[in-house]
């Protein structure tokens, strides 16, 4: 799979244990930021959260405001062949 360098950044980020959240405002903005297990949030464009989502790598809780977004299968082998090693946690609907 051919992926950019900030979505491959994202898939090894869950891989490690962070958090993908959305969060929304009642103004219609949407924030997308990466919380690692250890260091400061990343705010990430938009367009890489899509694209990861366009493909079927990640899939989220549909919770509002902030909707959480965790690995489907396809997005599990992906980062397991970036990181080496088996990933957790997956999206509950795989």
């Amino acid at each position: 799979m051919n992926l950019s360098p900030s979505e491959a950044a994202v898939l090894r980020g869950l891989a490690a244990g962070g958090t993908l959240k959305i969060h929304r405002h009642l103004d219609g903005r949407k924030i997308c930021k990466f919380y690692p297990l250890d260091g400061p949030s990343q705010e990430l464009p938009r367009a890489v959260v899509e694209r990861l989502k366009t493909r079927g790598l990640i899939d989220s809780n549909k919770k509002f405001p902030a909707a959480t977004y965790l690995l489907t299968q396809a997005g599990k082998r992906a980062a397991e062949s970036l990181s080496g090693g088996p990933v957790y946690p997956l999206a509950a609907k795989n």
